[in-house]
């Protein structure tokens, strides 16, 4: 079961009425040098996100199974892209980015790691009209469509996935859903103050504020991706909402694998990847890859 401090918020999430309003971020691209710095520091593999990059890269890498190309939307600083690339050798990866400042922090991490099968291109999560209609394997994002000004633009940046992805092409889409009380805002985006720096907090908050609603997902993903793509979300309460194919690798090939990168994270990230895990699972999510 999920930590039992939760389950008061998730009550009252499932209960209440909806009453919190979309509040956009002001600024869609993170520019300033030394923010992007700091922010890409503390949030490194190594740091309080280990077990949500831990959990998207072994889902991730069941959905994109035999992909030769897939590209990342928004990979901003590349800490989660790194991670899968490194997992899929394989294939090779294109981070899109539009913050410049993003991409230079994204391309020193990657060579820093010596990956050969990453690269990046400056460009728009809702213009991909660099890339040739159905001519991509797979399209994953992680934690990025929130930045998206507003809903029309989520839908056009659906359009664009559908446009340049091959027919029954790999997916893995996921970010938070809109929750429905401010005090469930206030409580997971600084569960973990006393562990990250403020700036993680504060952007944490933002980023609940400025989530879609699961309704919209779901009625996006019928209406511009078609059929074959599922629409999952944690357990009563949709704080993380996913969207994909399915998937192409089964449990059993790459349990043992991540079962041993789940043991070597510190206890506390081991519980946040716990806590992950059996929400999706509740919600429906199954084949998880650290049993």
């Amino acid at each position: 079961m999920p930590r039992l401090s939760m389950l008061p918020v998730i009550m009252r999430e499932y209960f209440g009425e909806r009453t919190l309003p979309r509040e956009p971020e002001p600024d869609l691209v993170m520019g300033d040098a030394d923010q992007v710095a700091a922010y890409t520091e503390a949030g490194r593999i190594d740091g309080v996100m280990a077990a949500a990059y831990l959990f998207h890269s072994a889902r991730i890498t069941q959905v994109i199974h035999g992909c030769k190309n897939v590209i990342d939307l928004a990979c901003g600083p590349a800490t989660q892209l790194a991670q899968i690339a490194e997992l899929n050798p394989d294939i090779d990866f294109l981070g899109i980015e539009l913050s410049e400042e993003m991409l230079v922090q994204a391309r020193k991490h990657v060579q820093a790691l010596g990956l050969k099968n990453v690269d990046f291109m400056q460009a728009d999560m809702t213009d991909l009209s660099h890339i040739q209609a159905a001519s991509i394997d797979g399209v994953i994002s992680t934690m990025a469509l929130h930045h998206l000004p507003t809903l029309l633009h989520l839908e056009k940046c659906f359009e664009e996935i559908r446009r340049v992805m091959k027919p029954d092409g790999a997916l893995y889409l996921v970010d938070f859903g809109r929750l429905k009380m401010l005090s469930s805002v206030i409580y997971f985006a600084y569960m973990n103050a006393a562990y990250q720096p403020h700036i993680f907090s504060l952007d944490y908050e933002r980023s609940l504020r400025a989530a879609f609603l699961k309704e919209e997902f779901e009625q996006l993903t019928r209406a511009r991706l078609g059929e074959g793509y599922q629409v999952f979300s944690t357990f009563l309460m949709p704080i993380l909402v996913l969207m994909k194919s399915a998937d192409r690798l089964n449990r059993a090939a790459v349990s043992a694998r991540f079962k041993t990168m789940r043991d070597q994270l510190p206890r506390r990230y081991r519980q946040d990847l716990d806590d992950i895990r059996q929400l999706f699972r509740m919600g429906g999510l199954n084949d998880d890859p650290f049993s």
